[in-house]
This record gives structure tokens, sequence and C-alpha cells, in this order.
């Protein structure tokens, strides 16, 4: 069974340049994986020589994206302030480790973006 947690950065940048970031294989590329590859709405990922793929569930232009892990089991502005919540799921003794990996990535991607955490 795994455990859900969720992480929310508040980011200062413009919603449509974090979202080329999020949206694109190309974009991704740059701060969540090693290469990106799209296929319609399934995603592949590779870190390392390793894969994993993930359907692109719900994208509603500027406002929301959802990606679904493929062997995932679990269901699941005004200001210039974008919230990027990650919602993921892990082993439970795997929860911490994985919230640095994200902490790390978005790390990555903020430094692309030029942005800064509010």
């Amino acid at each position: 069974m795994k455990t859900k947690f969720e992480i929310e950065f508040l980011l200062k940048t413009s919603p449509r340049v974090l979202e080329d970031k999020l949206t694109t294989p190309s974009g991704l590329g740059e701060w969540f994986a090693d290469n990106v590859n799209a296929n319609g709405n399934v995603y592949e990922f590779s870190w390392n020589g390793s894969k994993e793929s993930a359907y692109l569930q719900h994208y509603k232009p500027g406002s929301k994206i959802r990606f679904k892990w493929v062997n995932d089991e679990e269901e699941d502005s005004m200001t210039n302030i974008v919230a990027l919540n990650i919602v993921d799921f892990a082993d439970d003794d795997e929860v911490d480790e994985n919230k640095l990996v994200w902490q790390k990535n978005v790390s990555d991607l903020i430094r692309l973006l030029g942005a800064e955490l509010s």
C-alpha cells in the first residue's frame, strides 16, 4: 500500500512559462527527467536508463495538468504567484526520500524559470 503525500510550492512566475515546463517533452526534460517523449497522451520519462510512462489525464491550459503513472495502482495571476501542487504516492519508508527528490526537481525548475519561491 502506498502513502499519498502532497507538497505545495508558491512560485513567483508566469503561469504560461511554467505551463511550458510542465506540458511539453522538452520542458519536462529540462528539469524532471533525463529524456521525455510523448505519443499522444502518453509520456515516457527516462532516468539513467530506467523508463516510466504516464498518461496525461487532464489538461486545462493556464490552470491544471494531471499525469497518472501507467504502473500506478493508486486512484486517485494577478499577483504572478502560481501554486504548484505535487501529489504523489510512495511506499511508507520512501515518502521522505521522494519529497526530497521533488524538492530538488522543483529547485531545478525554479532555476530554469528564473523564478523564486514566494
